[in-house]
């Protein structure tokens, strides 16, 4: 007995499969039943504009069929037919999906949906607490390393991407099913500590910690200036360098003192950092941070490791890793330094401890590293010489989740006026004050404190969705005017469109009428159908490529067919059973863009 259309394998509990994915199934089956020798290949079906769906398989088999492609798209096209003709019960559970078929073209197989099916859709993904989106990531272990800030350095502009992207991607694996372990890199150990400690040691009266400061001061701006004062001392003043020198060494010898203070830097830088991401709402915590300063006591071993293995080897009275894959413009292997000559350890050895660390300790079977693009070539120095360690075998994935620059209005990387760094908690101020104007500027009925709720979600949630929206790869220019628009594809249009679903629903009041399958939809209800059927392909994809403007641009897409929708279409003016059945795709499309905003990291407000 042969599996129908809707019988499709690999499905979790609560997985209600896509359309997409049904008609793939019955194009499938169709190509085995017309030409057994091709079973099991690649049906290729996408969304069309010629009809639901098109089944392109027959151009890519022609050759290996010694048929022509329209020949063998009829050959399918029939095989398909005959499937609807034998399923007369449409509103069976196993029926196809499949309503009519046509072949166009050099062999393009057009596919329309039956309207059994697309109501069928509506129906089951409202009763799914997950939407019917499955959990194709189930049982991988994954860390996601992200936003990593240098404690007693305010965070900047330079943190966004890595911040907002790693976030994302976090709740979108975490939704499709993987245990999911948030990894906060921090810059936490280093010369400079003994610098910092040293000063703070002998200026008592200074104040940094956060509840002496006053208000709109970041514990780690106050440590930022005391850092500088004390570098300026440094070069000044020997004695204070001999000092602070001595302050180093007592330190990495676990000095009580000087332990105890470098505990109070770090817990305060935290406080800040937490600030920030609190205001970005991302699910950064404490609890994830682990810094250079964890992998601190395994370094030696890592060294050792390297060297018994005759991976590491001496050189100028270093010690190296050569890369047996990668050469500098001199066509000389390019080396990996893990000891110095002066037997200290850098950030290079450090990484290999974290990734060895987060192997054989965490037991993670996927490791992504969101940091920047200009890290590349570390990055494929780390993962090569973890290979060659053994650490890292075929069991585990690590990805270089990498991202482009956000660009000032000249095109260059985002700097003020004077040329310093933006500091990012000032760059959030300015998109949320944009916000407050653009939100005053309509009509509405707010009260001060939802006004200012609500010019926060708005002004945070342009920033996110501006940088996820592009693709990561490429640079994008903040523009905060752009951002903040109600029109075209920003996070605030996405946000507005949310708001006036639930302003509907509202009105609609109780919301529970059952979808009648048996009616025949309008072609704005359709084109909605099909665009919120396609969520957990979509994030199913964004899962796999690791590219959150994906889900952007679906849910740009969503929002514009349910505009699309609303106009065509009135839903609190008609009877029974049709209102019923678009008070069902508001329900659908509002639970749907606020998941998917959710899963940005954005607020899905419902007023604005």
């Amino acid at each position: 007995m042969r599996e129908k259309a809707w019988e499709v394998v690999g499905l979790n509990e609560h997985e209600v499969p896509s359309l997409r994915r049904q008609v793939e199934t019955a194009v499938s089956d169709a190509i085995s039943q017309a030409l057994p020798e091709l079973a099991g290949a690649d049906p290729v079906v996408r969304r069309s504009e010629h009809a639901d769906f098109q089944a392109n398989a027959a151009l890519a088999l022609a050759k290996r069929a010694r048929r022509k492609p329209a020949d063998l798209a009829a050959s399918v096209a029939d095989a398909l037919r005959r499937d609807i003709g034998t399923d007369t019960d449409t509103d069976a559970d196993t029926g196809t999906p499949v309503a009519s078929v046509t072949v166009s073209g050099p062999g393009f197989i057009n596919l329309v949906a039956s309207d059994t099916a697309l109501w069928r859709q509506v129906a089951a993904r409202l009763a799914s607490r997950h939407l019917g989106v499955g959990t194709p990531q189930q049982g991988r272990r994954t860390v996601v390393d992200y936003s990593g800030p240098n404690i007693a350095k305010e965070m900047h502009v330079g943190h966004l991407r890595t911040t907002i992207i790693g976030d994302c991607l976090s709740r979108v694996l975490g939704f499709l099913g993987a245990e999911v372990l948030r990894q906060n890199h921090l810059g936490d150990w280093g010369t400079q500590f003994g610098m910092l400690i040293e000063y703070l040691d002998e200026h008592p009266d200074v104040a940094w910690h956060h509840d002496e400061l006053s208000d709109g001061t970041s514990t780690v701006s106050a440590l930022n200036t005391l850092y500088r004062a004390a570098r300026a001392v440094f070069d000044a003043d020997p004695d204070f360098a001999d000092r602070a020198r001595r302050r180093v060494v007592a330190l990495q010898a676990g000095d009580e003192a000087s332990v105890t203070r470098w505990r109070e830097i770090v817990a305060e830088s935290e406080f800040a950092f937490s600030e920030i991401y609190q205001r970005l709402g991302v699910l950064l915590t404490a609890a994830d941070s682990a810094g250079e300063s964890f992998y601190n006591p395994w370094l030696p071993e890592v060294v050792g490791e390297l060297t018994q293995a005759g991976i590491a080897v001496e050189s100028d009275g270093a010690l190296c890793v050569f890369s047996a894959e990668i050469t500098g413009p001199d066509g000389e292997p390019v080396p990996l330094m893990v000891r110095k000559t002066d037997g200290g350890f850098g950030y290079d050895t450090t990484d290999l401890a974290t990734i060895r660390y987060r192997i054989r300790d965490l037991k993670a079977d996927r490791i992504l590293y969101v940091v920047d693009a200009r890290q590349a070539l570390h990055f494929q120095l780390i993962f090569e010489a973890a290979r060659r360690a053994g650490w890292l075998t075929d069991d585990a994935d690590v990805t270089h989740v990498s991202y482009g620059t956000v660009l000032g209005p000249d095109g260059r990387p985002f700097k003020t006026r004077s040329g310093d760094t933006v500091k990012l908690m000032d760059l959030l101020d300015t998109a949320v004050g944009r916000a407050r104007e653009v939100v005053t500027e309509k009509a509405h009925d707010l009260d001060p404190a939802e006004l200012d709720q609500i010019a926060e979600q708005a002004g945070i949630g342009a920033v996110k969705y501006a940088d996820l929206s592009t693709s990561r790869t490429k640079d994008y220019t903040f523009d905060v005017d752009r951002m903040v628009s109600f029109s075209g594809n920003t996070g605030v249009y996405l946000q507005y469109a949310h708001t006036r679903i639930c302003s509907i629903l509202r009105k609609a009041g109780d919301a529970s009428a059952p979808v009648d399958t048996t009616l025949a939809p309008h072609p704005a209800e359709r084109a909605l159908i099909l665009a919120l059927d396609a969520f957990g392909d979509t994030l199913t994809e964004v899962g796999q490529t690791l590219e959150p403007h994906r889900l952007c641009g679906y849910l740009y897409d969503l929002a514009k067919a349910f505009t699309d929708f609303y106009e065509a279409c009135p839903v609190l003016s008609v009877a029974q059973p049709t209102r019923g059945n678009r008070v069902a795709l508001c329900r659908l499309s509002a639970e749907t863009l606020r998941r998917g905003l959710n899963l940005l990291g954005i607020a899905a407000p419902e007023r604005m």
